[in-house]
Formats: C-alpha cells, structure tokens, sequence
C-alpha cells in the first residue's frame, strides 16, 4: 500500500472534504505496515474499498417553522460499510453537517462498530439542520419530515440509526414514532437510543461517557496511574459530557472545567449531584451557551471566549466536537502539566495535538476506542429488542465493563512498541481495521 498515492486519488476524487481525508490519512498511516505483511489484502483491494461508503443517500427535508414559514434543509445517510453487521451510527443536527463531515465520521465508526465484539457495520447520518433556539413543535416537525425521506432505507437488519450531536431522546422519539406511521412496523429495534417506557436500554444516555471512563481507568492501570483524585476538564455539556462528567466523579476524580462555545466555567470545587443533573438541563434548553451554570452555582466562575484546555488539569475529555482541541491547545495542557487526554468526541483532536501528546510521551487514546462504548451500548439494545425483554442496570453496566476492557486489551495487542509504550492511536486503528478486513476477504469481491 502507498498511502500517499491513495490518498492524492482520494483528494482529486473528494476535493475540499477535509474532514473525511483526514481520518483515512490517519487510519492509513496506523496501519500501513501491518496492511503490507498480507499480500491478500493487496490483491483484493481491500484499503481502496473499504475508504469509499456503500452508498450516501441525500435527501431534502422540508418543514414549517412556528411563524409559518416553509424551512428547507439538506438530509443525508451515510451507509459506509456492511461487512461485519448492518450498518450502526448516530443522526447529528448540527449547521455544519455535509458529507464530508458525514463520510469521517461514518468511517470512523466502521472501525469503532467492529472494536465492540459486537456485529455491526458502519454508518451515519443527519442533516444540516439547527436545533439551537428552535421550539419543541419545530423539532417535532423537522424530524417528522426527515424520517418521511429516510424510513425506507432503515430497518432493524439494514440500517439502525441512533442519536448525535443535535439528536438525543425528544428526538429519537419523534423521529421512531413517525418510522412507525409509515412503515407499519412496530418493531422497537429500528433506532436505538429510545424512552425507557418503548424499548430502551437502561444506561443508554450515560454508556458513552460511562464506557470513555472505564477505558480510561484501564489505561490508567496499565501506565501505574489512577483516576482517584486527578483534576479533569471537560469540553461540552450534553449526554457524553454528563455522562463522562457523573462516572469520573463516581471514580473519584475532580471535574474541574466543563465548556461551551461561549466560553469555559471553572469548577474547582468538582461536581454535585445537583450541577450533573443541571448539565442535562443545559442540553435541553437548545441554546448552546454554558455560562448558566456558573450563574446558578456560586462557586463556580465563567470565562467568556476560553476553551477547557486554558484550565490547568491531569486529564482532558474533549466530548464536543471534532479538531476541537488544536495544536494551541495542546501546547497549552502540556505546559499545564497534563498527563492523560482521551478523545471522548469523534476524532475530537487535530493531527497537530495528537503528534504533540505523543511527542510529549503522555497517554492518549483516540475516540474509536474511547468512546466506543455509546455504540456498543446501542447493540445491547438491539439484542434486548431482538429478544423482547430489557436487562436490569446492573447486567447491561457488566457487558459494558467487558466490552471497553476487551477494547483496551485489543489497543495493547496491536500498539506494543518495542520500548515498550503503548500506542493507543495504532492499536484501535489496526485492531478496527483487521476485522473488517478479513470480514471483506471472506466474503469476496463485491
């Protein structure tokens, strides 16, 4: 494999989808050595098939808005690659949604799917669609039209969305009840995400933060450190946020900083029962800004204009957005003192942090691995869909456990360096990447 010969035919063929580049430029250079010991995945292609998705689906969404007005946004789902399962991943409402932000993050999630144990393809969707300051009724509308165009090309075995930035339970809820209407079936495994009272899965909202934190503490272990008494910040405030947030403070960490794109909140006293349950109060309120918190707890201060990364902590959890924490960033936790970043968001780290950390020889995991654990989560909801009955908390939270530490021991298995380190980086992308590889051998040229 050439990975600069690939990737120059993928940019003539996708010019300007920077995001989706760059996550096969990062998978590519991972896995390149190990992809050039098997000369059967030479023959067959398999790193030119596997960068391209299945099929995209774009679609228009049309709604009225609350005065009245007709609103027309672009729909999109992405169906990336089917060889393991059938295809897994989240809708995101978000203004910058496009496909190439779509095609990374259903490519990602490929890999993402196959480190869960769990049999499923990847896939993602969404629109380019705002939430932010919209009502419930125009939500309700929105997802309403949305579904219309996408319910055909879903099904409990072909393709499972489940929620995202923009879409969490309101609109998982609207968006199944209106899959219902149309296709007739009442299956509850369609999407995954849903209300506990029609087919969700208990531990469902936190399994993403919950299952970043239980890798984490693995990592920890392995390196002879600990979560108990570590300072974290933490970027975002919805379900991954609140969820990272209540399972560090459970272990014993101090969740110093949490922040929004107005700015950060310092918290340095950590986190109460009280501001984790206000966390979830600011993701409903769709309006995007975190300086309420600091307006409702005294000891807790807001810094307009300033990212998470400006507080001086141990561990950072980005758990927003992608590259949102850049090279400025980093330079700035490691002169903090930083000893541990995991991406708790998709791709949530430039390519500048990321050779930053690892130059530095500090611990850093990538979100494929991190936070895996939301994804796996869905697929013990499918199963308990599947099978009509629904776990207790306590066997759901097992199966959890057992799926990150089988994800780390998978990181350690393919990014043992010979001094000894663990690259975490190599070790998902190359773990990831050699089941779904074979998968697509296996079953031939198609």
């Amino acid at each position: 494999m050439n990975v600069s010969k690939i990737m120059a035919d993928l940019e003539r063929k996708h010019p300007g989808e920077s995001e989706y580049l760059q996550a096969v430029r990062e998978v590519l250079e991972s896995i390149e050595e190990v992809y050039n010991q098997h000369p059967e995945f030479e023959k067959a292609k398999i790193v030119e098939r596997i960068v391209e998705p299945d099929r995209i689906f774009t679609f228009r969404v049309t709604w009225v808005d609350d005065q009245g007005e007709v609103q027309t946004n672009l729909g999109y789902r992405v169906q990336f690659n089917s060889a393991i399962g059938p295809y897994k991943g989240g809708i995101r409402f978000h203004k910058a949604v496009n496909p190439s932000m779509l095609k990374f993050l259903g490519f990602e999630q490929t890999f993402k799917n196959a480190l869960t144990t769990l049999p499923m393809g990847g896939g993602k969707g969404g629109s380019d669609f705002d939430p932010v300051g919209k009502s419930p009724a125009e939500i309700m509308r929105f997802c309403q039209a949305f579904m219309t165009e996408l319910w055909q090309n879903i099904g409990v075995d072909t393709d499972i969305p489940a929620g995202d930035v923009g879409c969490g339970g309101r609109e998982i809820g609207f968006l199944n009840g209106m899959y219902q209407k149309l296709a007739r079936k009442y299956h509850t495994g369609v999407l995954t995400g849903k209300g506990m009272t029609w087919g969700g899965s208990i531990l469902r909202p936190e399994a993403t933060g919950f299952g970043a934190l239980y890798f984490t503490e693995h990592m920890l272990k392995k390196a002879n450190k600990s979560l108990r008494g570590a300072r974290i910040a933490i970027s975002g405030f919805g379900n991954v946020a609140w969820g990272a947030a209540t399972k560090a403070t459970e272990l014993g960490a101090k969740v110093i900083a949490l922040s929004g794109p107005d700015g950060v909140c310092l918290n340095p006293e950590g986190m109460t029962p009280e501001k984790l349950a206000f966390m979830l109060e600011l993701r409903a309120s769709n309006k995007n800004v975190v300086a309420p918190f600091a307006e409702k707890f005294p000891d807790a201060t807001f810094i307009p204009g300033k990212k998470a990364w400006s507080v001086p902590c141990d561990i950072a959890l980005p758990c927003a957005f992608q590259n949102e924490l850049n090279g400025d960033d980093a330079a700035e936790l490691l002169k903090n003192g930083t000893w541990c970043v995991a991406e708790v968001s998709n791709m949530g780290c430039t390519p500048e942090a990321i050779h930053a950390f690892q130059q530095a020889g500090i611990l850093f995991a990538p979100g494929k691995a991190v936070n895996a654990g939301g994804v796996a989560t869905s697929g013990l909801e499918m199963t308990q869909n599947c099978m009509h009955l629904s776990w207790a908390g306590a066997e759901v939270d097992e199966k959890l456990h057992f799926i990150m530490q089988s994800i780390h021991e998978a990181c350690v298995k393919y990014g043992q360096q010979p001094d000894g380190h663990i690259d975490y980086v190599k070790g998902a992308n190359i773990a990831g990447f050699m089941k779904v590889a074979e998968a697509m051998l296996e079953q031939g040229i198609i």
